[in-house]
């Protein structure tokens, strides 16, 4: 996105102009990564425009932030209806994209940030539609491994982490990838460079756990609900790299990605080299719930009008 998304963003409590949302060069969060953020879907349906289970994302943010000690000021309560309120100051009906963020600001050059550090949060929207293109993409394992817990918290979703992600991206696009499939440090499958991944192998789904170095995904939350109401068992544990060879199906998961099947993997066809009927049942019901079409799920959907 090269241009401004909408005419006003949030920032700390007030709607101002896009164009003059504008932060010191001497932020710390610019020189030393020290944010968190989340990524945030809206959908448009017939009647309303849903954004999907908010709470849980806003909520997210500030266990984030809580990881490094430092403070969101606004409760999750409080950007939720800010949330809401930006879009509809915006008059944004159409399908987009939000992206809430905290982040350190003037604290020097002294690593040392703690719940004193002073904060600011903002909220973005954009209109957003497909992230992946088609029904299927080609991946490679990366030759980068994940972050780990050890160094980095990978289940923070903080700004600094994505410079691993960053790295495998620009490795799989050199190589002619869609997209990259990270290992932890002991060589187990983690996650894409901002999905989450599930392989099927006898009818049953296998995703990697949580200290597998993974982020908690919402969507991948989302999924593993969604797969047992539908009948499917979903087992969390190690998966090993030549798994990714065998598997009848294989795809990701993450709020800009919605679900997306995986075709190729190092070469190797996935199946018949098309969305695997797993995948798609799945992704169909997905697709229902986020605009509004099953009421099982209405909780997790925010009407914005």
């Amino acid at each position: 996105m090269k241009d401004k998304g909408a005419d006003l963003v949030w920032f700390d409590g007030q709607y101002v102009k896009w164009e003059e949302a504008k932060v010191p060069i001497m932020i710390h969060a610019l020189h030393y990564g020290t944010a968190v953020f989340e990524g945030i879907r809206a959908y448009s349906s017939d009647d309303n425009l849903y954004i999907f289970r908010l709470k849980e994302h806003l909520e997210r943010l500030h266990k984030s932030a809580s990881v490094y000690s430092f403070t969101t000021k606004f409760s999750a309560d409080e950007l939720c209806n800010a949330t809401v309120e930006l879009i509809r100051k915006n008059s944004i009906k159409e399908s987009c994209y939000i992206r809430p963020l905290t982040f350190v600001g003037l604290h020097g050059i002294d690593l040392n940030v703690s719940k004193h550090s002073p904060t600011h949060t903002t909220i973005i929207i954009f209109p957003f539609a497909k992230y992946f293109k088609g029904d299927g993409i080609s991946v490679c394992v990366s030759s980068w491994r994940r972050i780990d817990d050890e160094s980095i918290p990978p289940m923070a979703k903080a700004s600094g982490n994505y410079l691993n992600s960053v790295l495998a991206t620009q490795e799989c696009r050199r190589n002619g990838y869609d997209e990259s499939i990270l290992l932890d440090k002991n060589g187990c499958v983690s996650e894409a460079s901002g999905e989450n991944i599930f392989i099927v192998r006898n009818g049953k789904l296998h995703t990697p756990q949580l200290s597998d170095s993974i982020l908690e995904g919402i969507t991948r939350n989302t999924t593993i609900e969604i797969a047992e109401e539908m009948g499917y068992e979903v087992i969390e544990r190690p998966i090993s790299r030549t798994e990714l060879y065998l598997a009848e199906e294989i795809f990701l998961t993450g709020t800009a990605a919605e679900i997306i099947a995986i075709t190729k993997i190092d070469g190797h066809t996935v199946g018949n080299g098309k969305e695997g009927t797993v995948t798609r049942t799945i992704r169909e019901y997905y697709e229902n719930i986020v605009v509004g079409k099953t009421e099982k799920f209405m909780g997790w959907l925010t009407p914005t009008w």
